[in-house]
């Protein structure tokens, strides 16, 4: 239960950390900051939807596209935000060829509709569990 109630916490911090720097002016340091503040929010993301499937649901799943779809199996997702989410993952592979203009910027774009899915879907799982303590 411990390790849930923390992937918990370090998800809702990282978020609050994206969501940060997502306010900035945008400048080519500003947005580089972002996509990196994506991509160890979106780690620590999917790595709680894995510990809270895990603890709450019995469900074994070992990478990030299959804690998605197991989010949908349960009704958690909409059958449209599975898809957002598998996009997210793409893009978040995508994050290691940012040297590249296109990518970086296409990344950056996105970022502000991920951070408000990556909310959504973890009050949707905080209203699911709202009767018990993570």
């Amino acid at each position: 239960m411990e390790r849930l109630e923390l992937r918990y916490s370090d998800t809702l911090k990282a978020l609050s950390t994206l969501k940060d720097i997502l306010k900035e002016p945008f400048s080519m340091i500003v947005r580089d900051a972002a996509i990196q503040r994506f991509e160890y929010t979106f780690e620590v993301f999917w790595k709680f939807i894995k510990e809270y499937l895990k603890e709450k649901e019995g469900i074994i799943a070992n990478s990030p596209k299959s804690c998605f779809k197991e989010v949908f199996s349960l009704g958690i997702a909409s059958e449209d935000e599975t898809v957002a989410l598998q996009e997210m993952t793409d893009k978040r592979n995508e994050t290691s060829h940012t040297y590249k203009e296109r990518v970086a910027q296409g990344i950056h774009e996105k970022l502000p509709e991920y951070c408000s899915l990556m909310e959504k879907i973890l009050q949707k799982i905080d209203d699911r569990k709202q009767s018990e303590k993570f």
